[in-house]
Order: C-alpha cells, then sequence, then structure tokens
C-alpha cells in the first residue's frame, strides 16, 4: 500500500541526519500517520543513512510504534493487578462487543483500536482505560459511550 509521504521531508528538516535522530524521527512519523508505513520506514533509513534492520528493530521494540494502521481513536485497557481485579477483563469484552473487533485490532472504518497495556501507574483510579492521551478512572462497563466518545 503506498501512502503519501510528502510530510516525510518536513520531519526529517527537524532533525540532524544521523542514527541519534531515528527514535525523534519515528515518533514524529507515527504521530502525523497514526503508525509507521513501510515506505517510511525505508526512506527513514536512506535520509538517516541507517541500516534498515536498524530502522525496523527499533520499530518493533518499542510499544509506543505500530508498523499497523491505528484507529483516530486509541483505546487502552490497562489489565495490571490492580485494574484486573477491579474489572479491566468486563471493560475490555464489552469494548470488543461494541465495536466488533478484538483487542489489538482496528476497526476497518479506522476509527478505533483497542489495546492492552500492563499497569499504567494509575492503581487508585483503577480500572483505568486511557483514550488517545486522557486517562479515565475508575471505569465501569457501562461508561463505553463515554470512552467511544472520547468526553
Amino acid at each position: 500500500m503506498n501512502h503519501d509521504l510528502s510530510k516525510l521531508p518536513g520531519i526529517f528538516d527537524r532533525y540532524p541526519k544521523h542514527q541519534q535522530s531515528l527514535i525523534a524521527v519515528l515518533q514524529d512519523i507515527q504521530k502525523e500517520y497514526q503508525f509507521l508505513p513501510c515506505e517510511a520506514l525505508e526512506e527513514t533509513a536512506r535520509v538517516l543513512d541507517v541500516p534498515l534492520s536498524k530502522v525496523f528493530s527499533v520499530s518493533t521494540f518499542y510499544n509506543a510504534f505500530s508498523l499497523h494502521p491505528r484507529g483516530e481513536k486509541v483505546l487502552r485497557v490497562c489489565v495490571g493487578t490492580t485494574c484486573h481485579i477491579r474489572g479491566a477483563a468486563q471493560i475490555q469484552e464489552q469494548l470488543e462487543s461494541q465495536l466488533n473487533i478484538k483487542a489489538g485490532e482496528t476497526t476497518p472504518d479506522l476509527k478505533f483500536t483497542i489495546e492492552t497495556v500492563g499497569c499504567v501507574g494509575a492503581c487508585a483510579k483503577a480500572p483505568v482505560v486511557i483514550v488517545n492521551e486522557r486517562y479515565y478512572g475508575p471505569v465501569k462497563v457501562s461508561d463505553y459511550k463515554k470512552l467511544l466518545r472520547g468526553k
């Protein structure tokens, strides 16, 4: 699949052209495209003069990066011990049921992605769901509409 890579030069221009810029460049590409398109990784390797294998290694090592398209809203359900004990599995099941996808998947219209994450350090608010960068908690199963609206 080919993507509009016209924004890449602007991203590359923000950083020195060497390996130390790799993570920052990948973060900006992820923010721009909601994932890391293969074509963008190839261009990153070329521009920063970094082996493509290194670019892919970094891209797959960090959980913040995705090689697959993500939804406009990424719903991260904390499944750490405290959240688990307080009902995170039921919240995850409700979101999966409403969106007709499983954790790790994205809706066909690219509106939503569901992910599970380990402890997010907000145990006092357990169970916690993060919608993009906003934390919600304590969350009840009946809160799914609020989470999907992101309000």
